[in-house]
Parts: C-alpha cells; structure tokens; sequence
C-alpha cells in the first residue's frame, strides 16, 4: 500500500489563519527558500523575489505553513549574501523593497507565513560602519564597533590570538592605514570579507533593534537568525590553544561561540517582537556541544525555536534515532519550548545523499553513493520526521527527492569556503543547484535565462511538473503527509512520544490513536497492523493483523 496523492488545499484568507492558529509556531513545518536558487523572474539565471511570489501557490499547496527565506539583502555576495552591507535594502540581484513587500502581502493572502534571515553576527566589509573605521583609522570611535586590534609580535605582524575562520586560516584579517602602513587587525570568525560586530558596543544592539522594527513593519513573521550562538565573545578575547578549531565545534564551547552573554541580548529583542500583533516568531541557528545548551536559546523570555542540528546529524538508525529524540525532547520540556526536527538545509549535503553513503561521513560530503537507497531512507525519514512532536522544516527540493549534485567542474563552483586552504570543504554548491520545475526548457522551468550553477542532466524528470499528480512519487508524498499531518489531531505539536516494543532496528512510537513504525534495516520487517494504514513511503502489505514493513519504510497508522 502506498499513498495517494490528494487534493491541493483550497486558498485561504490570511487574516483567519494568522489571528486564528493560536502558537502556530509549535508545530508548524516551515519551508526554507534560497532565493538565488528557487525561481528566476527575469532570465539573468539567478533566482529572484518575484520568482518566489510567483510561486508562493505552489507553497501553499504543498501544505507548509511558512516561507523562511535565506538572505536577499544588499550585498556584495562573498559569502551567498550573509555579508550584508544594507540590512534595509534588497540588493539588485533580487528585486527591490517593493518586490519584497508585494511577496509578503501574497504570501498572508495565500495564508502562509514569511520568514527572513537576520545576520547580526557580522557584516559585509562594505558596510557602511566597517568603510568608515578603515577610513579613520586606529582609535577611532567607528572601530570600536567591530573588533579590531593591535597584532601580536615586534612590529604586530602576527594575530592578536589564535583563533581560526570558519571558512579555514586565520580569523583575523590586517588592514593597511589610510598612511599606507600596516596596521591593526579585525576579526572575523567566517571570510575576511565578514568582519564580526563588537557586541559590547552599545551603537551595534540599536542599529539591530532598528532593523528589527523595519522589517516587523513591513510584515514579516519572524527572523531565522544566523550564528545565533555568535556575536558575544569571552572577555579578552583569549587563546583557544589548538589547531583545527572546525573540529571542535559542536563539542564545546569556544570563546567566540555559544557564550552565556548573548541570551541578554535575546531577551530585549523578545521585548520589541512581543510587542508586535500576530505571534511573530525567531528561530536560532545556534550550534551547541548539547541539545541541552540549545535549549537555552528557547527559554520563554527568549527565542521561539531552535534548529536541531543533532537530529540531521543523526544516522540512519533506529538506536542512535531514539536517543536523540528523547534527548531532544527531555531538554525542551523543562523551558516549555517545542522540538524542532531538519533533515537537509543550504549548508549540509541532501539528506537523499548522505542516506545513499555509509555512516560517519559527515554532513558534507561528495560521494553520489546508492541513489536508489538514498531517495528510499530519504522518504521514511521525512516521514518519521514529520510524525514526531514539535516543528518541522523542509529545505526546496528535497520534497521532489534532489540529490546533491556531487560532479560539479571545480571551475563553476561558488562556495566560498571551496577558495580557502583550509577549513570547510567547500561542497555546499551541491545543494544549491537550481530546482526543476518543469520537464524540459533551459532550466527546467528556472527561468529562461539558464542558471547560476549548472544542473544535471535528468533532473527534468525530478520536476514538480514530472512529479505532479504521479502515484508513488516523491513530491505527492510530501502533500499527502503534509495534509495528512494537518488533518490529524494527535500529530503537530506535543513533547513526548510513547515508545512500542518493536525489533531491532525499528522505530516505533506511538502518539493518542496514531502510530509510526520506522524499519532502518535493510529486511524487510513483520510489525503488528496498528489499525487503519494513513501513509507509507513505500509498499506495505497486511494479512492477519500483521503488516510485512520492507526495508528502509515507514508506515503511518491510526486507530481512529
């Protein structure tokens, strides 16, 4: 038994859904949108704003509840614009404030939600506060807003410590002096073209409250904020004391990453959103050594949600899968805040490619693997994910099964991390390729002008128009899951699940009348019928009470 895809939701009025749906937050499923690479209005290859208004029906078919949109501010684009130079201005290659204030309204009309970036860690070099201190030199009062610094040495040629860049080398960058001499240092913990803001600085929490309140007034919903376990750093800046620094994140915590300092910050920007009708929200990027520590982030006074980037960093694997639930679980509880569950992001290797390779090769990797396999683990996931408690988030394309592209010439790719020595590997491009919407066409439907990086052949037939209204396919999955899970009263929000004897290497839980059976093995497995089947992401069969769950599968039940 497999699913049938059902009907498109109809349309509906924004004004209900928004004033109605009391913490819609909490079991929301929020679909991250890369701008650059979702849909192209104007045939320059680059995806635009307009090209997601345009598309924002098919959004709201799929059945999410919001848009979390990636950066589309002005910017140079070192860094996929998490270098901001004008944090009140879309930059050309997206449009204009008016393109996206026409999205936003679309978008409340469709009855979905819009999320933007926010990135206060750091700015662009050509922001216009990091021009000015390079212009005035040392001492000057501009500087004191980043974090500059005399070098360590006889004439300061080495780093005031030695922390390392995200990106790989050294995160301190030296400047020439307007006198034309070598002079003081910046930090800036991602590319040099990033300097990061000094937080002790009273001038940065304004200008951020400020550009809280403009985009709040023009509507957006909520911020996804970038590095949200940055901008604070230990007192002194001190020496961390060892090399591959990358290595060590995740597992403690680091002078400039995670530090008690910056949950004050989140408190008065909790003050100004809360001051604001219609439950807008903010959700942390913030990589922790614990879900434990996230869970600080979500304290009631502070933010919303928390990514959980040690549920995507899970195997595929019933064990390893059932502690990090519970886990996750136990830590959000106490502070009252829902789980959050991702499988894939701009950053992170496609979950259908991790999947498709063995275990323990990271979250970025460059192996194509068992694509069969992949889609397969691919789908029961989703599934699983989206039957656990809380929020979930579903980054483009992964509803239509994408594979990283893991074959792109080294010429054409953009990461910048690729260009460092060291460091990252450089192989977010893979997930960036522009999606595929129809079967045929210079972008599949893109756009008419190409695109940015380049697809693969075949990728015509993942398209939503391949993909539409085809039994079994990937994207009916997601819209009858998606509707599936709307629809049903003991799925969306909570904070616990009831665990079922199951055999080893299945998943099974249980929540009111439903029940979810995930079989991670590669047999298939005999699991009792748990009453009437809601969904499958793969063929199941039953007889006697006893349904047969191949391998790689999760079933849907309810007892209702």
């Amino acid at each position: 038994m497999s699913q049938q895809p059902s009907a498109a939701p109809a349309p509906t009025s924004a004004v209900a859904t928004v004033s109605e749906r009391h913490d819609w937050w909490r079991d929301a499923v929020i679909y991250q949108v890369y701008p650059r690479s979702f849909a192209d209005s104007n045939g320059d290859g680059m995806g635009d704003l307009e090209g997601v208004r345009t598309r924002l029906p098919y959004l709201r078919d799929l059945g999410v509840d919001a848009v979390w949109l990636s950066p589309f501010y002005a910017s140079p684009q070192a860094d996929a614009g998490y270098d901001v130079a004008d944090y009140r201005a879309v930059d050309p290659m997206f449009g204009t404030l008016l393109d996206a204030d026409a999205l936003i309204r679309d978008a409340h009309a469709l009855g979905l939600r819009i999320i933007v970036d926010l990135v206060p860690n750091h700015s662009s070099d050509q922001y216009e506060w990091f021009k000015r201190a390079l212009a005035e030199g040392p001492g000057s009062p501009s500087r004191d807003r980043y974090h500059f610094r005399a070098g360590k040495g006889k004439n300061g040629e080495l780093p005031p410590n030695d922390w390392e860049s995200i990106f790989g080398g050294p995160a301190w960058t030296r400047v020439t002096e307007p006198d034309g001499t070598p002079g003081e240092w910046y930090l800036h913990l991602f590319a040099p073209e990033q300097p990061d803001f000094n937080w002790e600085h009273p001038a940065v929490g304004d200008e951020f409250r400020s550009i809280l309140r403009f985009w709040l007034d023009m509507g957006v919903d909520g911020f996804r904020i970038d590095v949200a376990h940055g901008m604070v750093k230990a007192e002194g800046l001190p020496d961390l004391g060892s090399h591959e620094q990358l290595k060590l994140l995740g597992n403690d915590v680091m002078p400039f990453f995670d530090q008690d300092g910056v949950h004050d910050i989140y408190r008065q920007w909790r003050l100004i959103l809360d001051e604001y009708s219609g439950e807008r929200i903010f959700v942390a990027e913030a990589w922790t050594p614990t879900v434990e520590r996230t869970a600080n982030y979500v304290r009631p006074d502070e933010l919303h949600q928390a990514f959980n980037f040690q549920y995507l960093g899970t195997h595929w694997d019933a064990e390893e899968l059932r502690t990090v639930i519970d886990r996750t679980l136990d830590a959000m509880r106490p502070v009252g805040a829902p789980a959050t569950w991702v499988l894939s992001n701009h950053d992170v290797t496609r979950h259908a490619t991790r999947f498709a390779n063995p275990a323990g090769l990271g979250t970025q990797i460059r192996l194509a693997g068992d694509r069969a396999l992949g889609l397969r683990r691919a789908r029961a996931a989703t599934l699983l994910m989206l039957a656990l408690p809380g929020s979930a988030y579903v980054y483009q394309g992964e509803e239509l099964g994408l594979p990283d592209v893991v074959d792109l010439p080294d010429e054409v790719r953009q990461d910048p991390a690729y260009f460092r020595g060291a460091g990252q590997d450089g192989f977010r491009d893979g997930c960036r390729v522009p999606i595929p919407w129809t079967r045929a066409g210079s972008s599949y439907g893109f756009g008419d002008g190409g695109s940015w990086l380049p697809q693969p052949a075949g990728w015509g037939e993942l398209s939503v128009e391949a993909q539409t209204g085809e039994p079994g396919s990937t994207l009916e999955l997601y819209r009858e899951a998606l509707a599936v899970r709307r629809s049903t009263a003991d799925l969306g929000a909570g904070d616990a699940v009831e665990w079922l004897r199951a055999p080893e290497g299945v998943v099974a839980f249980r929540r009111g009348d439903f029940v979810c059976v995930a079989n991670t093995t590669g047999e298939s497995v005999a699991m009792p019928a748990y009453g009437r089947v809601l969904l499958a992401s793969g063929e199941i069969t039953e007889a006697a009470g006893e349904a047969k769950v191949p391998a790689d599968t999760t079933v849907w039940w309810t007892r209702a």
